[in-house]
């Protein structure tokens, strides 16, 4: 499946700027620096209501790049009880040590983001479920 990107975190950064009509805005402040670029598909509705996440594999992109990719896999993950997926591109398939680098970040993530919620009072699970095959 390819799919329209909007890039909000670039690799390496804590912040994830949201598009609205005055520009991008502050949406999140990360616990952890992403080791991958992070963003959205505009417009595509995910389980949790926001746009669905993606995950771009490669080099560092600069915040507001757009682009088209193949999903290649889906990072399963739940957070405060409700499905996270993020959708992940890249341009082949994923290598063992991309594999890997997604394993040990998304569960490094997850506790993180227990404790987070846990200060906002949010409760249910938050754990990363492995990687799954891309959606369709």
């Amino acid at each position: 499946m390819v799919v329209d990107v909007l890039i909000e975190v670039p690799k390496g950064g804590f912040v994830k700027r949201e598009l609205s009509e005055q520009g991008f805005q502050v949406d999140y402040v990360s616990p952890l620096p992403s080791p991958f670029n992070y963003g959205c598909i505009p417009g595509k509705e995910a389980a949790d209501g926001d746009d669905q996440d993606i995950i771009v594999m490669g080099p560092r992109l600069r915040a507001g790049t757009r682009l088209r990719g193949e999903v290649v896999a889906v990072v399963r993950f739940v957070d405060a009880g409700l499905p996270d997926d993020k959708w992940v591109v890249s341009r082949g398939p994923l290598q063992d040590g991309e594999r890997r680098a997604l394993h040990r970040f998304f569960r490094v993530y997850a506790l993180a983001r227990r404790a987070l919620n846990l200060r906002q009072g949010l409760r249910g699970a938050t754990e990363f479920k492995g990687l799954g095959p891309p959606p369709g």
